[in-house]
């Protein structure tokens, strides 16, 4: 039996592969109610005969690493669009992310007993990914929590 082959959808998740790196601006939050500014590290690769891309994130402030998570991108060809597995530090277990690409922009969302989180990932400019989050407690009003722009390393 031939392995399934990976479908142009499953190809776009590319764009999220790289070794990033970046400057991020963390938003005031019941996470962090003064906010500042952290360096974020980010590392994707495709995975899994290229259906999936995997990806580890650090968050660090003066040195110290104050967040990480691990996430598993797919896609639902039945829903077409984009899931994101995410796994944290936090310890809340496995957070499913869904969304769809809008042009080069994949804006993925969740709904948890917490509220609402919204990520967006722009790949429009080669070698820049540019990344925020949101939080909504009721998908209508949303705040900032971060903003982070990376640079793909050589």
């Amino acid at each position: 039996m031939d392995m399934p082959k990976p479908s142009a959808d499953h190809d776009r998740l590319g764009l999220l592969c790289g070794d990033w790196r970046g400057t991020e601006t963390m938003h005031p939050s019941p996470w962090d109610p003064r906010g500042g500014t952290a360096e974020g590290h980010t590392r994707s690769r495709r995975a899994l005969a290229g259906v999936a891309v995997l990806s580890d994130y650090q968050q660090r402030r003066g040195g110290v690493r104050t967040f990480e998570d691990h996430g598993v991108y797919t896609w639902d060809p039945a829903a077409r669009e984009v899931v994101l597995h995410w796994f944290d530090g936090m310890g809340q277990g496995r957070e499913q992310f869904r969304g769809t690409w809008h042009g080069d922009q994949l804006v993925p969302t969740s709904h948890n007993p917490q509220g609402r989180m919204r990520l967006r990932c722009d790949c429009a400019r080669p070698g820049v990914l540019v990344s925020g989050m949101e939080t909504s407690m009721d998908g209508r009003t949303w705040s900032k929590l971060f903003d982070g722009t990376y640079h793909r390393a050589p």
